[in-house]
């Protein structure tokens, strides 16, 4: 294990860091000292304020992460700014609420291609990075319980979760000995812009189906994402599930 002097280089790349848990995780990472880089497909007016605030520890790209050149791109601009990627941070997803025989074929295709390949092809040329720089570091998914149980309605969604949380553990068998750790945190249902299809009436059942009786919310998430992100630890290829127990 790298010693914690080495552990505090570099910047942490947050795909999807304009709003929800992104944006949170975004926070964190600045509040404590870390520069981060982030992308998504739009701005927003949250984003905007951080740049303004962090100007020299925060660089933005509003980038769909299916363009894969301009994500090749994206990694060498991180490593020409900040010299050494630290953490990559797999965020960025959309979620579905529809009936497998109801789904498109575009839809299927985008949610395979945004939660699944984008997010693969990201972290090789990230990982290609981390190897150059022999500091090890850190890459963390943000998956989901749908790719632990099964939810009606969520069939595709809970495909590509699933194959992630496969992709984890045996990237973490592949590059471990690089000193890269490799985790993935799966939320329970929380208030976010993909849960928005879910109406008040069903996110009151899960609610109430939830031992602890409680939904997520990001601030359930950061104390974990802290110990998988930062802390010195020996732990990788693990799925942590955050739900209130509601996957039990």
């Amino acid at each position: 294990m790298n010693d914690v002097k080495c552990l505090r280089k570099g910047c942490v790349i947050i795909s999807g860091g304009t709003r929800g848990l992104g944006l949170e995780l975004v926070k964190f990472c600045l509040d404590n000292g870390w520069p981060v880089v982030t992308f998504a497909r739009k701005s927003t007016k949250e984003i905007e304020f951080l740049l303004e605030k962090f100007s020299s520890n925060l660089f933005f790209k509003t980038l769909d992460i299916t363009n894969y050149d301009e994500i090749k791109k994206l990694v060498k601009e991180a490593t020409e700014r900040y010299k050494i990627i630290y953490g990559l941070v797999n965020n960025a997803a959309i979620g579905q609420d529809n009936l497998l025989t109801h789904t498109s074929d575009d839809v299927i295709h985008n949610i395979i291609s945004i939660n699944l390949e984008a997010q693969i092809i990201l972290t090789k040329y990230v990982i290609r990075q981390m190897i150059l720089n022999g500091n090890g570091g850190r890459i963390l998914f943000i998956s989901s319980i749908a790719g632990i149980r099964g939810y009606s309605g969520l069939t595709v969604y809970s495909a590509s979760k699933g194959a992630l949380n496969s992709f984890v553990r045996s990237l973490a068998h592949e590059i471990g000995e690089r000193g890269i750790l490799v985790n993935a945190i799966a939320p329970g249902f929380f208030s976010s812009e993909m849960s928005m299809v879910l109406t008040s009436e069903q996110m009151e059942i899960i609610r109430r189906r939830t031992p602890t009786q409680k939904l997520i919310t990001p601030s359930d998430i950061i104390p974990l994402f802290d110990l998988l992100m930062f802390k010195e630890i020996n732990i990788t290829g693990q799925i942590f599930c955050v739900d209130g127990g509601a996957s039990i």
